[in-house]
């Protein structure tokens, strides 16, 4: 939850009249005493009442909404603030006239919260009243509990951040609470959102891909709060992951060249080749999921029966995986007289074996891997990688629950896991 402060302008300061006698001695009408913004702020108990609140000794119902109310016409609110004892704070909206302001977000049951109030009176002299508060505990034990990956670490700029539920959201406005609670805060700050990839998983992402050396914490502000019915936030582990330098590498599958570039500037050209016709490399852009010195390809678990014209069985060195099907970049010494010239791979993209140990020490999980020009299908959005960065910023945004437009009909899908390899 984001802390929502409403705050009305001050008046404008009291006006004070210098004026000079004979003797040439200046005097002032005012002095800073007379302003009463100036004076210490007065109890403001006789011009506020509150709703939600129970009488002393019994506790706040966490399900129901907290109201401050401005009593009689002499004072109206200028501002709320409700936060609990561990810095979590309450949303709320103020009306245009401070005569009544009310909560927006749930409060957490269990909790110990102090409510401080802001008035003015019709001369603008201050006055404030705080209160404090305890909610009561959730009958139900029913909890939803959130896993945040990837794992601590330093990763390339195209790694989504990713919360996992151990149980399913499917009503939005739930969907709405859960996703307001996933808090991301990158240093430098980017643009990002949320996206529903189905009921138990989110992405998140930036605009473009996340700054190069950025720091990125997640937490989760659910504890205690209500979901829905019956169902409340329980506990998420924070997380704090870095970036490394901006790599990405472009292969062009029609000038049969991959490119890769950090931090934006050119550093390096490999001829390659890339999907013979019939298996033609996916199209998009890709993240770097793994690395592995070694690989053992075999066709029959890409559908290729042994002992025809397409099968292999050959051991694989300085492979690293782009999709869990099997897509990888890799020493390919059996083709390097086509690399550079035609396209002779069963989907991966294939190069010398010197050129592929140096891609393989400079390229990190989590760098991106994009081909163009290729005439094969487009990469899959979530079931065989990491293809969030396929969707459009507004198509992505559509996944958010808190998203006014209809969501995109994006395919949705938890990711497979490590099988078939292809050459």
């Amino acid at each position: 939850m984001s802390t929502t402060l409403f705050s009305r302008g001050a008046k404008a300061g009291v006006s004070c009249t210098l004026l000079v006698v004979a003797l040439g001695a200046g005097v002032t009408a005012c002095g800073a005493d007379d302003n009463p913004l100036a004076a210490d702020p007065y109890d403001a108990a006789d011009q506020i009442s509150f709703s939600g609140l129970t009488e002393a000794g019994k506790k706040a119902d966490p399900e129901k909404p907290l109201v401050v109310t401005a009593s009689g016409s002499e004072g109206r609110i200028t501002d709320v603030t409700a936060v609990d004892a561990t810095g979590r704070h309450v949303s709320g909206e103020l009306a245009a006239d401070g005569s009544r302001w009310h909560s927006t977000s749930p409060l957490a049951a269990g909790a110990h919260y102090t409510l401080t109030v802001s008035t003015e009176n019709d001369d603008g002299a201050p006055g404030r009243k705080v209160v404090g508060f305890d909610t009561s505990k959730p009958a139900t034990t029913k909890r939803l509990n959130v896993t945040f990956g990837p794992e601590a670490g330093t990763y390339g700029v195209g790694e989504p951040i990713v919360a996992e539920l151990d149980q399913p959201v499917k009503d939005k406005a739930q969907r709405a609470v859960v996703e307001r609670g996933l808090q991301v805060v990158s240093t430098p700050a980017v643009q990002g959102s949320w996206y529903w990839v189905d009921d138990k998983q989110l992405h998140y992402r930036p605009k473009d891909y996340w700054p190069a050396n950025a720091t990125i914490q997640v937490h989760s502000t659910l504890q205690d709060i209500r979901i829905g019915d019956q169902l409340y936030g329980g506990t998420a582990k924070p997380l704090t992951v870095t970036t490394g330098d901006r790599v990405v590498a472009v292969t062009d599958a029609a000038t049969h060249r991959l490119t890769v570039y950090r931090n934006d500037e050119k550093i390096k050209e490999i001829p390659v080749t890339t999907g013979k016709p019939g298996f033609e490399t996916r199209n998009g852009v890709k993240v770097v999921l793994a690395k592995q010195y070694f690989v053992r390809m075999k066709s029959t678990t890409v559908g290729i029966a042994a002992g025809s014209s397409d099968s292999y069985d050959l051991p694989v060195y300085y492979a690293t995986r782009v999709t869990w099907s099997g897509e990888f970049v890799h020493a390919a010494p059996w083709s390097v007289g086509s690399q550079g010239s035609a396209n002779v791979s069963h989907g991966c993209t294939g190069m010398s074996t010197p050129n592929a140990k140096w891609f393989f020490d400079n390229i990190h999980e989590g760098d991106v891997v994009q081909v163009v020009n290729s005439k094969g299908d487009p990469m899959e959005l979530f079931d065989n990688g990491i293809g969030d960065w396929n969707l459009s910023w507004q198509k992505w945004l559509q996944g958010s629950a808190l998203a006014s437009g209809t969501r995109s009909a994006a395919p949705q899908g938890n990711q497979a896991r490590l099988s078939p390899q292809s050459l």
